[in-house]
């Protein structure tokens, strides 16, 4: 006979990896949805063959916060990860097609910036593996260098937004803040924050909290300036280029995880 709390104890383990399951599932689509959620955009370019005032800028942090996030899903760095690196590997697919697109139909210059910054961004995460895995000897200290890093970025691409908040507050209109992206993006920080809860991983929980905490606000500011956004301004299907903001999924940042 098995006694009452074993089966308790046996009971709470598989109704906790369900939990867990559910909550990376959701997680990984929402973050999906939000690196899917520039295709428009680019859409947009591809069909009027010219970039406009678009910039390449958020896609460009973007595809460095999920290089980030990948290395540190791996085994060597922090082991269990899968879901972490599975995710991030495409967005960072997608933000790549983002910027082959933009290659395609920019001018020198902005072919240019993109090669340049790429390249930059290759370069410092060969310099990071290189130091981690060769001064970092255990897990422990991998995860904390790489975990670092990888708030840092996700701080500076969360930190993206700011300029539409501003323009919402000072002109009164949600017109150049969608209002998908930002559940979107308060969404996945609130399922990839119970994700760290349940794991407990700080890096993580500090990097979506982020990612919450600021679409919260931006859903704050949707309500607040919703009606006096003037009709012809609300279609939040439609955004100029140069305003739309992405988190990744880390991440996902905008990852993400």
């Amino acid at each position: 006979m098995v006694s009452a709390d074993t089966a308790r104890t046996i009971l709470g383990i598989i109704v906790f990896r369900i939990l867990f399951v559910m909550f990376c599932f959701a997680g990984n689509v929402i973050s999906f949805f939000l690196f899917a959620s520039p295709l428009p955009t680019f859409v947009k370019i591809y069909k009027k063959m010219a970039v406009e005032e678009f910039k390449p800028d958020p896609y460009i942090a973007t595809a460095m916060n999920c290089m980030l996030w990948i290395f540190y899903g791996l085994p060597m760095v922090h082991p269990d990860s899968i879901l972490v690196v599975t995710i991030n590997s495409i967005g960072l697919a997608m933000e790549l097609i983002y910027l082959s697109i933009f290659f395609l139909y920019a001018p020198n210059k902005g072919r240019a910036k993109v090669i340049g910054w790429v390249a930059l961004e290759i370069l410092f995460l060969g310099v990071v593996a290189a130091c981690t895995l060769t001064l970092r000897k255990t897990h422990a200290q991998r995860s904390d260098l790489v975990g670092i890093l990888c708030v840092i970025f996700g701080v500076l691409m969360y930190a993206s937004p700011l300029t539409v908040m501003r323009k919402v507050i000072k002109t009164k209109s949600v017109k150049y803040m969608p209002f998908y992206l930002s559940l979107a993006n308060f969404l996945n920080g609130v399922i990839w924050v119970t994700y760290a809860l349940i794991r407990f991983d700080l890096y993580i929980l500090i990097g979506n909290g982020l990612g919450a905490l600021s679409g919260a606000i931006q859903l704050i500011l949707y309500a607040c300036y919703f009606k006096s956004t003037p009709k012809d301004d609300d279609e939040n299907g439609v955004v100029e280029p140069s305003e739309l903001q992405l988190s990744g999924g880390n991440g996902p940042a905008r990852p993400a995880v």
